[in-house]
Parts: structure tokens; C-alpha cells; sequence
């Protein structure tokens, strides 16, 4: 989990909660509510009676793009998934959506809500959780190689789980991320951390890790069946090798190899 200092973060409200479902195919045991109400405090203005209740909601003051609540939530998740993420490609993939807050839409329409390509080609690897106010952006020019618009945010609304907590999620384009601060989708079109990024594992691609915004390793995986092209797969790595978000995928294909 991203540890952020006081400074960063600030209090607004309200705070909405949520409870986690649980993935396709995983145990019963990892459903049990993950969502937890953070800095609540209890209000008694005279206005209200001495009942009322102001809930609160972490901010992160670099980027307050951030849905904070629902990254931990999603990092959690990335966590607690075991042998699901050494099964079966799609099987695998599918549980990196449930992680993430996003729904399994394979045939919906682009643009209203498909997921088929995400964490299915070497750029749509970034589970970004922003807040709602922030789906709507667009990346005007801010990151290269993106479209100007950009507008993702129809998509966001209808793929997102809302068991994560409040905000959406999307697999953002990591275009970008290799430089430092990173200069991709997530934190310059919606001024947003990413919950995690898949980085598939040189020499041999055949595994993957799931890395937080700092780099930290979260969970690695090792699928079968049809991967995504090996083309796809290296120039995964490749966008994002010199930065941290490779130095994880480098130590764990170094073992492996």
C-alpha cells in the first residue's frame, strides 16, 4: 500500500463506502469487505443536533485527481489474489479488472465501456482510479501520442464497480510513464495516481508483476494459455524500462531466467 506524509493529503467531504465482490473464480474468503470508512469524524453542530455526522475523504494534494480511497482498495485486492493470476490468460486478466474496480465488458462498444483491451496490449496497463469529477478530462495535448480529446468518460462510468468506493476506474495508457514525474494519461489528463501497472518480465515475457505508483511490487503472475503477442508484451517493458516501474519486473524475470 502507498504510505503518503501528512502533507499530502487533505479532507473533504462527503465519503461514500464500499464493500468488495468478490472476483470470478476466487475463493469466498477474499469477499469479505475491504472498504473501509477512514478518517471519520463525528460532528455535534448545534445546527444539526448533536447527532449529526461530518464524513471525510483523503485527498492527495500532488495529485487530487486521486480516488484514494478506492486505490487502496484496489491495491489490496491486486494483493490478495494468489494462484489466480498463474491460470489461464483471460482468467488472470479478468481478475486484474475485479482488482481494479473495472467489469469484464468484452463486447460492449469502445468508448462505452469496453474492456476488452484492457492489460490485453503493451499500453493499456495502468489501473488508474480517479475521482469522479475527474472522468471527464480530457488530455488536450498534455501527454504525446494520445489522442487531443481523449474523452474516456462515458467508459469510466459504465465499467466501474462501485463496491471499490467512490470514483472510477480505467486502464489508462502508461505512454509516458517512464519519465519522472510521470507524464502519462493518469497523472496529467486525470492528475491522478495509478492503484498499480502490469510490466511483463525480461527476458522471457512470460510472466508479468503488478507494481503501485511508486514501483513497489504488489503481486506477480505467471499465466498460461494465449497471452497477448510477444511483440506486445515486449514493448511493454520497453515503455517503461529505465524508470522504477521496471526495476520489479527486472529482479523477478532475472530470477526466472
Amino acid at each position: 500500500q502507498q504510505h503518503f506524509s501528512s502533507s499530502s493529503m487533505r479532507l473533504v467531504s462527503p465519503l461514500l463506502f464500499g464493500v468488495a465482490s468478490s472476483p470470478p473464480n476466487i475463493s469466498p474468503s477474499l469477499s469479505r469487505p475491504i472498504s473501509r470508512a477512514v478518517f471519520i469524524t463525528m460532528a455535534a453542530a448545534a445546527s444539526s443536533g448533536p447527532s449529526a455526522i461530518a464524513a471525510t475523504m483523503e485527498i492527495d494534494s500532488e495529485y487530487p485527481g486521486t480516488a484514494v480511497e478506492r486505490m487502496n482498495n484496489a491495491r489490496a485486492r491486486a494483493k490478495s489474489l494468489t494462484t489466480e493470476l498463474n491460470g489461464d490468460w483471460e482468467d488472470a486478466r479478468r481478475s486484474v479488472l475485479w482488482a481494479g474496480g473495472l467489469k469484464d465488458l468484452p463486447t460492449a462498444s469502445p468508448g462505452a465501456g469496453y474492456t476488452g483491451h484492457s492489460f490485453n496490449d503493451w499500453n493499456h496497463c495502468d489501473l488508474t482510479t480517479m475521482l469522479s469529477e475527474e472522468a471527464m478530462n480530457e488530455n488536450r495535448g498534455q501527454v504525446d501520442g494520445i489522442a487531443y480529446g481523449n474523452q474516456l468518460g462515458n467508459g469510466i462510468k459504465v465499467a466501474s464497480e462501485t463496491e471499490l468506493g467512490p470514483g472510477g476506474s480505467w486502464s489508462t495508457c502508461l505512454l509516458g510513464c517512464n519519465r519522472e514525474p510521470p507524464s502519462d494519461v493518469a497523472h496529467l489528463q486525470f492528475k491522478s495516481r495509478i492503484a498499480f501497472k502490469m510490466v511483463w518480465c525480461p527476458p522471457n515475457f512470460d510472466q508479468f508483476v503488478l507494481v503501485d505508483d511508486s514501483g513497489a511490487l504488489l503481486n506477480k503472475g505467471k499465466p498460461t494459455g494465449e497471452l497477448p503477442y510477444l511483440g506486445e508484451r515486449q514493448k511493454n517493458y520497453m515503455a517503461v524500462r529505465g524508470s522504477k516501474y521496471a526495476v520489479a519486473a527486472e529482479a523477478q524475470g532475472s530470477r526466472a531466467a
